[in-house]
């Protein structure tokens, strides 16, 4: 017998239901990032399409901060989403929550509308604080700025407060501390330096500690929760690679953060500091994911959410191989002296945010469908044998792996042309933008932009559909307890 299962808030608690309004425009955001991700891409490959219409700086530009955005918009919805699980409490703050949401959504809102319809002007104090801060990868104006703040310090509370209230954990304090770093490292890209040396010093820790770092530590928590869930994995297991991933991040990540001042200005010790202590942050949650499952296995536990487990899986992975493998091929000085700012970077950065970010947060994704539709088991028992979500999880992933090799070898012919070859000179780069093998490389860049595309359609048909029929044995729905 069929069981038809429609969406129903009656099954979710307040953390909950905050929690979807942040899933839901995260998926919103996702689209945004790959539709100016593919115009971009094509604009570089053709730079006449759209020209005089949309800049490519812009499509670049709304590409990289939507996907910044909708993976922080996860990320908030996957801890509202565990808060009262894990605090054994009703969320706190519940109106101040929704408010912050509805801060974030309209300062999101108006800061892409006016990169799409303010694409040029002069840079002014005024333009700083209303258009455009001119900061690589971190654009937005002041006042977004400020918002986010004020959105994150918002966050903290609601998470702190409802802990205090509750039940304290191992998860719970490391949760606690990192959302206050969450706000606290983005305060580092709100001032100016006249010395650009010490300017750039201070932008990277944004763009790499609370990019990097901080969400490195709070995706653990996410990993952990979500591990204790699908495959009832030992608490302390995941608990102590919890705090092994945080010492590692406090021993590794923030030297490690050197790497990133090669070729700033700053004292020739970050040579030998940034290539030592680089990549090791992404080792405790693949072990951590191996541990659990190998413990499961003894246990003869099985998994209740067969899509969340299997995207739980890319993301380890993922991680392991984007952020640490392919950043570690690049961290060491006299590799970056040759691969610094050449498509070899955006290999790296490609295949690092997918894998460390945008699985784990699918994950979740499935995770709140699955509740949503009423706690609905999605193991092996799929009326369709989840062909949907298998098809969308190879997709997104042949894509993302493809598009990062193409990258890689256009970044091995400009680091070869360009720096080896012709020694860093205008000549070099544009011998190098015109090789036969770095075009075609561009070419096969964009046949794999294609598939993620297609990927992300299937993804999200089947987070609309997936469930809405379950099978019943003996009368009774295949349910989850609660």
């Amino acid at each position: 017998m069929i069981n038809m299962h429609t969406l129903n808030t009656i099954h979710l608690n307040s953390g909950q239901k905050i929690a979807i309004k942040y899933f839901s425009m995260a998926v919103v955001l996702f689209v945004v990032q790959i539709v100016f991700g593919i115009l971009a891409g094509t604009q570089f490959n053709n730079p006449e399409f759209l020209y005089q219409i949309i800049d490519f700086n812009v499509n670049r530009m709304v590409h990289i901060n939507a996907m910044i955005i909708w993976l922080l918009y996860g990320f908030i919805g996957s801890v509202y989403w565990l808060i009262e699980d894990e605090a054994k409490t009703e969320l706190v703050g519940k109106k101040l929550a929704n408010f912050g949401f509805w801060v974030l959504t309209i300062a999101v809102l108006v800061v892409v509308l006016v990169f799409l319809f303010i694409q040029s002007g002069e840079g002014s104090y005024a333009s700083i604080w209303l258009i455009n801060e001119g900061r690589e990868y971190i654009e937005a104006p002041r006042w977004a700025d400020i918002g986010i703040v004020f959105v994150m310090l918002i966050f903290f509370y609601n998470i702190y407060a409802t802990f205090i209230k509750g039940k304290w954990s191992g998860i719970a304090g490391v949760l606690v501390l990192d959302l206050a770093a969450l706000a606290g490292v983005y305060l580092a890209g709100m001032f100016y330096s006249d010395n650009i040396s010490m300017d750039q010093f201070w932008w990277w820790w944004v763009v790499h500690l609370w990019v990097e770092a901080t969400w490195e530590v709070l995706v653990g928590c996410i990993m952990a929760w979500v591990l204790m869930k699908t495959i009832n994995a030992d608490r302390r297991i995941v608990t102590t690679w919890l705090y092994i991933e945080v010492t590692l991040m406090l021993g590794s990540g923030i030297l490690g953060l050197g790497h990133h001042y090669f070729w700033i200005g700053t004292p020739e010790y970050w040579l030998t500091i940034g290539g030592f202590f680089s990549a090791l942050e992404p080792i405790p949650l693949v072990a951590m994911l191996v541990h659990a499952l190998y413990d499961s296995g003894v246990k003869n536990f099985k998994s209740t959410n067969n899509p969340a487990l299997a995207w739980l899986i890319a993301h380890a992975f993922g991680n392991f191989f984007g952020a640490g493998v392919w950043g570690f091929f690049q961290t060491l000085p006299q590799i970056n002296l040759y691969t610094h700012g050449t498509q070899w970077t955006a290999s790296h950065g490609h295949l690092a945010f997918f894998g460390a970010y945008a699985t784990i947060n699918i994950a979740m994704f499935y995770m709140a469908i699955q509740v949503w539709r009423g706690n609905i088991h999605m193991g092996s028992s799929l009326i369709d044998n989840g062909w949907k979500w298998k098809t969308s999880l190879a997709l997104l992933n042949i894509g993302v792996v493809g598009m990062t090799i193409a990258m890689l070898i256009a970044g091995y012919k400009q680091a070869f042309i360009e720096r080896a070859v012709e020694g860093s000179t205008w000549s070099g780069y544009f011998k190098a933008q015109s090789d036969p093998s770095f075009l075609l490389a561009m070419d096969w860049r964009m046949t794999f932009g294609w598939i993620i595309a297609l990927g992300l359609i299937i993804l999200i048909w089947d987070l609309i559909t997936i469930g809405s029929h379950s099978e019943m044995k003996n009368n009774k729905p295949k349910l989850l307890s609660t």
